[in-house]
């Protein structure tokens, strides 16, 4: 990742994470490793991030990138990319109508953003629009048997409709896109034993200390500073159980 310049960060909005919080690190880094594992398929290749909120990702993309286009609507936040990030081209622009010509870039990326979409199909369509003949479209989105268990409606009232990993297929197949890779990321050695010292999920006990506005007990404060990238892997095996669902889809 390149040095982001020094300019004010991004507000916290209750969902949008965002770098060098430290009560936000977990998020941060389970992003950051989607990201991370994703990166190799945008070697070379012109980037849109369609939906780059804060522009972390966006920027670390660019670092092998030959363009990398950071898009989001809200202004204040493309105009945070446009300062922090110097290797992002940032743009405004609305998802459900991207403002690129078709066929002119050969990677969408689109990580922890379609759980956002009132037109999720509608989105993916103008993703095949604006992606070359063999380009890819990068996916993440949270697990919502795992996200939202036993529930129809999602628990983050920032989501309008979460996906399994079965109804992510769906979609990009019915997008007219070849599923490359439908896996999920999941915590991995660390974590889970970090699960066992805790007495419980690390999620669940960060979801309490939101919700009940309580102090943060320092050793969870503790853990969650300490978490990193290497602590969460991305893996095709029991997909139901995975927290975040990962897809690679290519147009044909």
């Amino acid at each position: 990742m390149t040095t982001q310049r020094s300019v004010e960060p991004l507000p916290l909005t209750g969902e949008r994470t965002v770098p060098g919080v430290a009560q936000e690190n977990y998020w941060f880094r389970r992003h950051e490793a989607a990201y991370r594992a994703l990166a190799r398929y945008c070697a070379g290749a012109v980037v849109l991030e369609a939906g780059c909120g804060e522009g972390y990702g966006a920027d670390l993309l660019a670092r092998d990138a030959a363009v990398v286009l950071g898009l989001d609507y809200d202004e204040l936040t493309a105009r945070h990319v446009a300062a922090a990030y110097p290797a992002v081209k940032a743009l405004r622009g609305n998802l459900a109508a991207l403002p690129l010509r078709s066929a002119s870039v050969d990677v969408v990326a689109n990580l922890q953003v379609i759980e956002h979409l009132w037109d999720q199909a509608g989105f993916l369509a103008e993703c095949v629009r604006v992606l070359r003949p063999g380009g890819r479209l990068l996916v993440t989105t949270p697990n919502r048997i795992t996200f939202s268990p036993g529930r129809d409606t999602p628990l983050n009232p920032f989501h309008t409709r979460e996906l399994a990993p079965a109804e992510l297929a769906e979609l990009v197949r019915e997008a007219g896109l070849e599923l490359e890779l439908l896996a999920t990321l999941r915590h991995g050695p660390r974590l889970r034993a970090l699960d066992e010292r805790l007495g419980g999920s690390i999620i669940d006990a960060q979801v309490e200390v939101a919700v009940s506005g309580a102090p943060w007990p320092p050793a969870l404060l503790a853990a969650v500073t300490s978490v990193t990238c290497a602590d969460f892997e991305i893996s095709t095996a029991e997909l139901d159980a995975g927290l975040d669902v990962v897809a690679v889809a290519v147009r044909p």
